[in-house]
Parts: C-alpha cells; sequence; structure tokens
C-alpha cells in the first residue's frame, strides 16, 4: 500500500504540450544523433528527468524515436509514397 502511493508521488506525467515540445526538438535537430544531454540543452524550456525519460519511453514505443548506444534519433515518416511503397513491397 505504502509502496503504490510512494509510485503516484514519484510518478512524472508530461502534458502534451511538453511531448510535442520534445517531438519537434528531436525531429527538427541539426543532428541526425542526439543524446539525452543534447536534447535538454535544446530544448526551449526545462523538463524534469524522469518525465523526460517517460516521453523518450512513449515515442520509442510508438516508433517515432530510435534510441541507441550513441543517442536518439527521429524515425517517424508520414510520406505516403513511402508508407504505400512499404506496404506493397516484397518482403525478403
Amino acid at each position: 500500500m505504502y509502496q503504490e502511493s510512494l509510485d503516484k508521488r514519484t510518478m512524472h506525467s508530461p502534458t502534451l504540450n511538453t511531448v510535442i515540445m520534445v517531438e519537434n526538438t528531436i525531429k527538427n535537430s541539426e543532428n541526425s544523433i542526439m543524446t539525452i544531454p543534447e536534447l535538454k540543452k535544446n530544448l526551449p524550456k526545462k523538463v524534469n528527468h524522469n518525465t523526460l525519460k517517460a516521453i523518450l519511453e512513449y515515442l520509442d514505443e510508438s516508433n517515432k524515436i530510435a534510441v541507441s548506444i550513441k543517442g536518439i534519433t527521429w524515425i517517424h515518416n508520414t510520406n505516403p509514397k513511402l508508407r504505400k511503397a512499404i506496404s506493397t513491397g516484397m518482403e525478403l
């Protein structure tokens, strides 16, 4: 019981504006790969570290970013021609 209330207090839920701010920062980055400290430096507003981790986890699970040892990169593509080519393409 105590552990559940402790987890709820320490958990940080990002707002939609914060998620969009992080998405735009990663998407519009000059570098193809950026580290978490670089991301924090480039964000227009400060974001709590745990909140940022939750946002990055969400973006990774929704296949908008790829996270590797070197850093984070934006991979989401909304190009309809690419989506059609992938859906009708042949799998090797």
